[in-house]
């Protein structure tokens, strides 16, 4: 596990060197010398250093590793306007290294500390190569809502410790109270994000660069599910009896988020507020802590980082053209480049979980835990459902079909570049599902 660690730390002097393609490069040949690090079950391996890999970690590392090298692929403006071209690399790099420890994590405190440093270069992106004046306001958003309910949390790993001498989450089988239950909740609540303490994400994708939105949507947000995940075997006994509270909370909010979509004016906007759907959905299947609702949240963690970090690619590309994130001024696309209106309908296709996607596997697998929980979820399930569809497509129509905006003079064409990135984060969506029994190893 070590030796990813550090040949990470030797792209840092490449990115001063003025070779923005060659560190992209070297970070696709990591991505495909970490899959011969398969783990294909429950067991922890490649331990060392209190760093392994269960089948969890390393699906979310592959990914980690995956969204970061799109992410500089997708920044070549930056690289052309020599926008801190080099500062924006060693960002990456230490974002990489940071998520690749939380994941690859098998004591709480350690797991504790990456997950919050992971917010340090996340804010930075956004503050450094955002486009507009809110982004402060954004970042302080961000900060402060993890912050203030990450506290609670550290407390909680002091406690533990002093209490049963052990961090590793091998070892975490005991039944714990209310208060503890919240403790750690609150922060995977807000990272999720949950509805009620989801404000923060909308406002942090609109601000952020191309590349702060695909890694908020592609990982951050999965870091709440994953600790979720790892922690439940604490709260068994506690969860059987409010569990289903958040079940309620998750399915009704991506309801009501599935409406506020409906109204939205900006495609960021909208894509930012189905990211809180999907991950709603998430959360109810990883609290009715049945397997089907684990293998689900997993499955569907890996497509909504795929599909939604593609979508955020595709506002970038029309927001490059058009100067303008708005449905009214992105209009009539088809007539102007029509080759791009397929990759909007691939992955529009993508996000209602149409097959054969990823996220149609996760959703299948969601209503199953969901409606074995409770027959009641099916009301909700069947209108998240119905309105995903219905907001997918709204963005579609709007921005495809209808004459275009008589102010816009000039569009340039679409790039190999361009192509390429959306064509690599559609294929492992659409080729994963043939693998798909291979996510429910490790429970």
């Amino acid at each position: 596990m070590m030796k990813f660690l550090f040949g990470m730390l030797m792209l840092i002097p490449l990115c001063y060197l003025g070779s923005f393609w060659l560190v992209q490069f070297l970070f696709f040949i990591f991505t495909f010398i970490f899959i011969f690090h398969i783990s294909s079950g429950y067991l922890w391996i490649s331990v060392s250093y209190n760093l392994g890999v269960d089948l969890m970690s390393f699906s979310l590392i592959l990914l980690s590793f995956w969204i970061c090298s799109l992410m500089i692929m997708a920044s070549e403006k930056l690289f052309k306007q020599k926008n801190y071209s080099e500062l924006f690399l060693v960002i990456m790099i230490i974002l990489m290294l940071s998520l690749y420890l939380t994941f690859s994590s098998m004591n709480l405190f350690i797991f504790y500390l990456f997950f919050e440093i992971s917010l340090i270069p996340t804010l930075i992106l956004i503050i450094g190569w955002g486009y507009q004046p809110e982004r402060i306001e954004a970042g302080m958003y961000l900060l402060f809502y993890t912050l203030v309910v990450s506290l609670p949390m550290m407390v909680f790993i002091f406690w533990y410790y002093e209490t049963y001498h052990s961090l590793d989450f091998y070892f975490m089988k005991n039944n714990l109270n209310l208060l503890c239950y919240m403790s750690v909740n609150g922060v995977f609540f807000v990272k999720m994000p949950m509805f009620f303490v989801h404000l923060w994400l909308p406002k942090a994708h609109v601000e952020a660069p191309v590349a702060g939105s695909m890694i908020l949507a592609g990982i951050m947000l999965k870091l709440g599910g994953y600790g979720m995940m790892r922690l439940m075997s604490l709260f068994m006994e506690v969860g059987m009896k409010i569990n289903f509270i958040f079940i309620v909370i998750g399915l009704m909010g991506g309801f009501y988020i599935s409406l506020i979509c409906l109204r939205q004016t900006d495609i960021k906007s909208l894509i930012a507020y189905s990211s809180v759907a999907h991950m709603g959905l998430v959360l109810a299947g990883i609290m009715t802590l049945n397997s089907w609702g684990f293998w689900g949240a997993l499955v569907m963690m890996l497509a909504h980082g795929l599909c939604s970090s593609g979508l955020f690619c595709l506002a970038n590309i029309m927001y490059e053209r058009t100067l303008s994130r708005s449905l009214y001024i992105n209009k009539g696309m088809i007539n102007i480049i029509p080759s791009l209106s397929f990759w909007w309908f691939v992955f529009s296709a993508a996000n209602m979980a149409a097959p054969p996607t990823l996220n149609l596997l996760g959703e299948i697998m969601l209503i199953n835990s969901l409606v074995s929980f409770s027959k009641l979820t099916m009301i909700f399930l069947s209108l998240i459902s119905f309105f995903s569809a219905v907001y997918t497509l709204f963005l579609y129509s709007f921005s495809q079909h209808g004459s275009n905006y008589s102010g816009m003079y000039v569009v340039f064409n679409s790039s190999l570049r361009e192509y390429l990135l959306l064509f690599l984060h559609w294929l492992p969506l659409n080729v994963l599902i043939l693998k798909g029994d291979y996510f429910v190893f490790w429970i």
